[in-house]
């Protein structure tokens, strides 16, 4: 009997260590400590394929302790810690416990992270992006306040972008099925990627990782949104090829029509809108930092000079349709989007380089001026008024 009993009670032991096991296999842990952050709330959220979800907070306390704990994801998958505006990015995979150390003044850039080495490759191209970013805003300051002509600026943006390319492509080939070189494809600046899926250069980038998460993760989500992007762009590359345009009859156009969905989903042509009208187009990205003042400006304008013959025509390249969709529910003029966001066919034909672009087209269909200064423009628009 008192055999059997050991017996039982080893059996037990056995179903709980396996019980344990099972029960700590499906939950990751996130803990650390935030120093400077006292009654300070931070978010634990989810960076999903299209949607952002907020996943837990917590009121951080004196000593700046806290821990998170959520079910495993199937697939390796992304997240932030955010404190106020600034973001802590990382992945989890088979990871069960990740800790970070960081100052609340210095959250985003000078933490440290332990227990995933995919998280600290994210760190790293997190810091080159944000390189990347500052430079960049400082050569358009200084474009804006015409310290630099735009030859200059134009080579330069294109260094600092090769410069963050450099540090990216380290991660994307020497680990391509890894969530560090797949977060390395995505980073933006002001919401156009650095790395373009119609660059032949840049497809490489996003084959080699796309191939990678097809062989290793063929079911998830990512993998699916890799490979249809690759496609897309292949087909898009392949379609560019040289033609025989002699047989073609030609005819001189004044513009370039644009034919994009409204907030209603209802196609709206630039060439209905123009009819004796002076049409100010504009493509913008209402997630930017200057999308609200410019669209304040917009405002003004319009409320001028509607009733003397001003449109706006304002092209959204935002990639999120709902976010877009929210801030142009209460705008007067035309807004459409373009789908295709940072890849738009749209705004190449129109030799757009940077955002926000603004463009005037006079009574007669004419475009007649490419606004190169925010300040002038309304001198520009009674101009052509």
């Amino acid at each position: 009997m008192k055999q059997i009993s050991i017996r039982l009670l080893a059996v037990a032991g056995l179903c709980l260590f396996l019980f344990s096991a099972c029960q700590k296999s499906t939950e990751f842990t996130v803990k650390g400590v935030i120093s400077g952050a006292e009654g300070q709330t931070m978010y634990f959220e989810n960076v999903g394929v299209s949607a952002v979800q907020t996943l837990d907070s917590i009121k951080l306390a004196a000593g700046g302790k806290f821990k998170f704990v959520e079910k495993r994801p199937d697939y390796p998958d992304f997240y932030r810690l955010r404190l106020n505006n600034q973001l802590i990015n990382f992945s989890i995979d088979s990871t069960e416990t990740i800790s970070f150390v960081a100052d609340a003044g210095t959250f985003a850039t000078s933490y440290s992270v332990d227990g995933s080495e995919n998280c600290k490759a994210i760190k790293a191209i997190t810091l080159a992006q944000l390189d990347a970013h500052q430079a960049i805003s400082r050569l358009r300051k200084d474009y804006e306040d015409k310290m630099i002509p735009d030859t200059t600026y134009r080579a330069e943006v294109l260094a600092a972008a090769d410069a963050y390319k450099e540090v990216a492509r380290k991660y994307i080939y020497s680990a391509p099925m890894s969530a560090a070189a797949y977060f390395a494809l995505f980073q933006q600046f002001d919401g156009l990627l650095f790395f373009d899926l119609y660059d032949k250069n840049d497809i490489r980038a996003y084959g080699a990782v796309a191939t990678s998460f097809e062989h290793a993760y063929p079911d998830s989500p990512r993998a699916k949104h890799l490979s249809n992007l690759t496609l897309q762009s292949m087909k898009v590359l392949r379609s560019q090829r040289p033609m025989d345009l002699s047989s073609v009859e030609q005819k001189e156009v004044s513009f370039l029509d644009i034919e994009l969905p409204d907030i209603h989903g209802e196609v709206v042509k630039l060439s209905s809108v123009m009819p004796e009208k002076v049409v100010l187009v504009n493509f913008t990205a209402y997630q930017t930092e200057w999308s609200a003042p410019l669209n304040l400006t917009l405002g003004d304008l319009y409320t001028k000079y509607h009733k003397q013959g001003l449109e706006i025509y304002q092209v959204s390249l935002d990639s999120d349709a709902h976010f877009w969709r929210n801030g142009a529910s209460n705008l007067p003029w035309i807004c459409v989007r373009d789908p295709q966001s940072v890849y738009s066919q749209v705004a190449g034909i129109y030799n757009v380089k940077q955002l926000p672009a603004l463009f005037i087209l006079d009574r007669k269909g004419n475009l007649v001026k490419r606004l190169e200064d925010v300040k002038t423009l309304e001198a520009d628009v009674k101009a052509v008024l």
